[in-house]
């Protein structure tokens, strides 16, 4: 028989009853290719590969992370429960020590949702990953996290969540914001006041194959995670930068995301995007729960691959090379660009408009966050979407110090109530989350 050399927990969740349209490439099949072709290839029947059945999300869990308006029965599915769910039941049977890795092979996708959500955005409701991370502070203590996005998007949701939090390193590595949805994650992206520096992008462009992608981890990616030292390693497992993807533009293999994950060694990977359905999921999965696993995957390839049709030129080359110093540059000067951004301020402001493309909203946020030289400062976003809720959202991070925590509880009980449709309270240092609005709920 068979044996993993590392014992990895797998969760399949396709998501039957969830599908933006019948023939929309983010529906079940996504999954369902997958789980034919591991149950085909006989890949549950290696000893050390566990499958476990997703258990659901609490309301307080989605909380911890998100200010859902009006409210989450508005903003999620039970397939959303379920699918952040699978994320979650993964992380236990990691920190439980039951496996040594998971991979939650589910759906619907998350890293496009942000803090505050009105909506539906690139296919995302609310953030899985986040709502797993939170979870396992809260329940297992941890402290510094590492996120490691490799969908081909711009992981904007994640970013926007964690952009004040100096204890979790996210890192996007995605195709350049210029050309592909959300139109964001550039190199001068870098965190907020109390956290400049912990947020990295890599945008690569279009056509980069395994050679650009691969050097970005063993070049830029390993490097920063060895000097930040996580207690936890997540891959945001997006599969979209397969050559074959109907949405993107670039050329990776499924030998490449095998290889990735083999570098990295996620202890958790969570399924994103991808939709090459048929052509390219299927083999990509197979891929990573093999690396996952420490198993062999030199022979895994795609009916079709052609290395020479998927071969980077000299020009991408050079671009990538040249992005990987800039990212390596802004890393090691993280501290003093974080001063220069602070500089003599007591409280800092940022206003962004964001659309959820999927749902076809226009958000506007006032975003406020106190500087500070002991925590993540406490932040007050002021929301308004255009047809939709008037909101105020109070955030107070779960290590906050003294300071911050009477700030915001000040900007919480001070808020007009008349002024808005409801005025939330994230008060992670107490793990308590409290709203008011004109009509009691």
């Amino acid at each position: 028989m068979l044996r993993a050399k590392n014992k990895i927990g797998l969760v399949f969740f396709p998501a039957f009853d969830w599908a933006i349209s019948p023939t929309h490439p983010e529906r079940e099949e996504r999954l369902l290719y997958t789980q034919d072709q591991v149950f085909e290839e006989g890949i549950l029947d290696i000893e050390g590969i566990v499958e476990y059945k997703p258990d659901l999300v609490t309301k307080k869990d989605v909380q911890r992370v998100h200010f859902c308006v009006p409210d989450l029965w508005a903003v999620m599915t039970e397939s959303h429960f379920i699918s952040a769910g699978g994320a979650k039941t993964v992380a236990m049977a990691v920190m439980d020590k039951k496996v040594q890795h998971g991979f939650a092979l589910v759906r619907p996708p998350g890293h496009h949702a942000n803090r505050v959500v009105h909506g539906s955005r690139g296919f995302c409701n609310v953030n899985i990953e986040a709502i797993m991370i939170e979870y396992m502070r809260q329940a297992y203590g941890i402290k510094r996290v590492a996120i490691v996005d490799t969908d081909c998007h711009h992981g904007d949701g994640t970013q926007d969540i964690y952009w004040h939090d100096p204890d979790t390193l996210f890192i996007s590595i995605h195709q350049d914001g210029r050309t592909l949805y959300p139109g964001s994650g550039f190199l001068s992206e870098l965190g907020g006041p109390n956290a400049a520096g912990t947020t990295i992008n890599i945008p690569l462009p279009p056509n980069t194959s395994e050679e650009g992608i691969l050097h970005a981890i063993s070049e830029v990616v390993l490097p920063i995670l060895d000097e930040f030292q996580p207690e936890v390693i997540v891959n945001s497992a997006g599969q979209d930068n397969h050559y074959s993807d109907p949405i993107t533009n670039m050329n990776f293999s499924a030998q490449g995301y095998a290889r990735l994950t083999d570098m990295l060694k996620p202890d958790i990977a969570v399924l994103e995007g991808g939709y090459a359905i048929e052509g390219a999921l299927p083999y990509v999965n197979a891929g990573i729960i093999l690396a996952m696993a420490g198993m062999d995957f030199s022979h895994l390839k795609e009916p079709d691959y052609n290395p020479a049709r998927v071969r980077q030129a000299p020009e991408v080359t050079r671009w990538v090379e040249k992005t990987c110093d800039k990212v390596l540059e802004n890393w090691q000067q993280r501290r003093y660009l974080g001063e220069m951004y602070r500089a003599d301020y007591t409280f800092i402001d940022r206003d962004r408009n964001i659309y959820y493309d999927t749902d076809n909203i226009h958000e506007h946020q006032k975003e406020t966050v106190r500087v500070c030289d002991n925590c993540g400062g406490a932040l007050r976003i002021d929301s308004a979407a255009r047809g939709k809720k008037h909101v105020l959202a109070v955030h107070i991070p779960r290590n906050a110090c003294a300071a911050c925590q009477s700030q915001g509880r000040d900007w919480y009980e001070e808020a007009d109530v008349a002024a808005y449709d409801k005025v939330y309270l994230q008060d992670r240092a107490r793990d308590v989350i409290e709203e008011k609005s004109q009509t009691p709920q």
